[in-house]
């Protein structure tokens, strides 16, 4: 279905020598144009092929997103007489995607995520009696990773 739709509206977003039409991940999809106005035509269009399965899109769910949007972005837009609303942010697979395109927002989150782990675990590890060799195996393990790979990516993607 959706290998018909985006290509019956010809949409994709280059970077580099490549062209990207969709982001698919289990039940969401993340569907990539250059302009706002193609969005919302292939909006319309997944629109039309899921009805003639039998399905429909669950509007209250469904989101866009401009990249370095301009200040006169609408916070809603129109598509088949339903208010899609204009997201500045949203979290998609543990990621925050902002409309600036930075990777700071993110990079944030994942600081307060770790923060907050690192102090739910006060009592319960970190002045509990456990050998100090198990907290730093458990700290290298467990608190490490959470904070150290999103960052590492985040700032990858701002090189």
């Amino acid at each position: 279905m959706l290998d018909r739709t985006v290509e019956s509206c010809s949409i994709g977003v280059a970077f580099g020598q490549s062209s990207f039409t969709d982001l698919d991940f289990a039940d969401d999809v993340s569907l990539l144009a250059e302009l706002l106005e193609l969005l919302v035509t292939i909006l319309k269009t997944t629109a039309s092929e899921v009805a003639s399965l039998g399905l429909e899109v669950n509007w209250q769910k469904t989101k866009v997103q401009a990249l370095d949007c301009r200040e006169d972005m609408p916070l809603t837009i129109k598509v088949q007489g339903q208010d899609v609303m204009v997201a500045e942010m949203f979290v998609y697979l543990g990621s925050l995607i902002h409309s600036s395109t930075g990777s700071t927002c993110d990079i944030s989150r994942q600081s307060a995520i770790t923060r907050a782990g690192m102090q739910s675990l006060e009592n319960q590890i970190w002045r509990s009696r456990l050998a100090i060799l198990t907290k730093l195996k458990l700290y290298n393990m467990c608190i490490l990773p959470i904070f150290i790979i999103p960052v590492w990516f985040g700032l990858l993607g701002n090189i």
